[in-house]
């Protein structure tokens, strides 16, 4: 189904783009002079690195810990030396590790031979991932004439992950496309990531490997049931946004939320950190042709979406550019924003459409992320019921890739079951009667949509000059994004911040490096 055409400037588009290329490149000069803790540990989980000690420290920290000092040189080089001293596999490797061995401590050995047996372990660990994409290909491929347009994606959120499955399977049996997994409370700020399975998480359910695996094989049990794909997410952000992307290509996640700025700006995670992270997290991701999902949608939770669109849009052409820099192609870049007007907004709903058509147009190959209105939504489930369902029509129309269910007590408390079902029965209601209005409908050149589009594009313009002027650091330290000031210096994770000496080394970055980047096209 297509949407209505907008007919915005092409050359405004690409000064749009031009802008948000000049922004990004100072940033990814600093990313490439810099590594951290959590991309050390995700290096050396690509090599086989895991498990935990009888404390339930994991081994990845146990070992990047343990090269406090050193790991301007990469951990990878001690990790592997280790395994080629002692004489053992990863999983013997990780036991003495997890009893106290330290890694830091033995002489390294012939640098030609740690890297040949750094690239036949990483050989294998992608072959897995690569089989998990093709594999993925494959069935959606062989189930393409049930998919349906926009994805239908439903939250789960108990804390406890074998409840997730039961809640996950009897949504996807209901018509979800994709299923969230919500993460434990702060989860995003420990710098480290849970070893096992879990069953005790506040707001949401800790995001493990274990876990992963768990809900990837439920899944698949009712797909085969339903003949359909079912999408697993999760959120590869906060300080272990590195190896969360390596659990969810291990484990075949479908789709990762990886935003650029979020978590400086809604997590005071120190920017420096972030940026080093989501570069590193987005190489794997692309690997893995795993599907990023953006979160400009939080920026109208704090600012008002009719004064501050721009900013959204603007953040959008700032995330495509850093996402087409890790290699992901547009098919690939799911970008986000929200239906957040002020409900009371004389036309609300055409604004909505204007802007949500401008995104459709402005990033025609990329699937886009619709989020539900929530900051309006009250305790009148009577109320949220109709305001979602004008979201629904709305996402039809303008052509939206994944859709994400507003629930009526979204207000009120954690979606019961029930809540779910009638949320998909809205949706499939409203969007099967409307399936192809989007292709009926032509706007007119003098009207208030086209003119709020174009107002739109022209503001987020003006905007990536400031920041372009600016720097994004700076523009970041002043509040230009969701009208949050975050310092430099400051936020969580600056000290696991680290500068490569001209030793460094890092086989995995030279696996992904020598991948080609994405271009605008793809």
């Amino acid at each position: 189904m297509g949407a209505p055409r907008l007919g915005l400037p092409a050359d405004k588009i690409a000064l749009a783009r031009e802008l948000a290329s000049r922004i990004a490149a100072p940033v990814m000069e600093y990313v490439s002079r810099h590594t951290t803790v959590s991309i050390e540990r995700a290096t050396l989980r690509l090599l086989g690195a895991d498990g935990a000690d009888a404390r339930g420290v994991p081994v990845p920290n146990l070992a990047v810990d343990s090269l406090r000092g050193r790991l301007e040189n990469g951990a990878a080089l001690y990790y592997v030396n280790a395994l080629i001293a002692k004489g053992l596999t990863p999983g013997g490797l990780n036991r003495a590790i997890a009893s106290g061995l330290d890694i830091s401590t033995i002489e390294l050995g012939d640098l030609e031979r740690i890297s040949r047996e750094a690239h036949a372990l990483l050989e294998a660990v992608f072959a897995r991932i690569e089989a998990n994409a093709a594999l993925r290909r494959r069935r959606e491929k062989e189930w393409e004439g049930k998919a349906k347009s926009p994805l239908l994606y439903l939250i789960v959120a108990t804390g406890n992950i074998y409840e997730d499955v039961k809640q996950a399977r009897a949504a996807a049996r209901q018509g979800a496309d994709a299923i969230a997994v919500i993460r434990a409370t702060a989860q995003s700020l420990l710098d480290y990531v849970p070893h096992g399975a879990t069953t005790e998480g506040i707001g949401g359910t800790y995001a493990t490997q274990e876990n992963f695996r768990i809900m990837r094989e439920a899944l698949d049990e009712v797909a085969e049931e339903e003949g359909r794909y079912i999408y697993l997410v999760n959120y590869s952000s906060g300080l272990c946004m590195p190896e969360i992307a390596v659990m969810g290509a291990l484990e075949r996640l479908d789709m990762l939320l990886n935003d650029s700025m979020y978590g400086i700006l809604f997590r005071d995670i120190n920017m420096y950190r972030t940026f080093a992270d989501q570069h590193f997290s987005r190489m794997i991701i692309a690997a893995a042709d795993m599907a990023i999902n953006t979160g400009e949608d939080n920026y109208l939770t704090t600012s008002d979406a009719w004064e501050k669109a721009c900013t959204v849009l603007a953040s959008q052409f700032i995330n495509e550019r850093f996402a087409l820099a890790a290699g992901l192609p547009h098919r690939l870049i799911g970008l986000g924003h929200a239906f957040e007007m002020n409900p009371g907004m004389k036309n609300g709903f055409l604004y909505e459409l204007a802007q949500a058509c401008m995104a459709r147009e402005i990033f025609p190959d990329c699937p886009l992320k619709y989020m539900p209105p929530t900051k309006f939504m009250s305790g009148d489930i009577f109320m949220g019921y109709a305001m979602n369902t004008m979201f629904n029509l709305l996402s039809k129309v303008s052509g939206q890739s994944i859709h994400l269910l507003g629930m009526l007590t979204e207000a009120i408390h954690n979606p019961f079951l029930q809540d779910r079902y009638l949320a998909l029965e809205n949706a499939m209601y409203v969007m099967n009667n409307a399936a192809d209005l989007g292709d009926e409908i032509a706007f007119r050149e003098d009207g208030m949509i086209i003119r709020r589009a174009l107002e739109v594009l022209n503001q987020a313009v003006s905007f990536l000059e400031e920041v372009d002027r600016l720097g994004l650091f700076e523009a970041i330290e002043r509040g230009l994004f969701a009208e949050i000031k975050r310092p430099r210096l400051g936020g969580k994770g600056l000290e696991g911040v680290v500068r490569k000496s001209p030793a460094y080394w890092n086989p995995v970055l030279e696996r992904m490096e020598n991948r080609p980047a994405a271009k605008e096209g793809d």
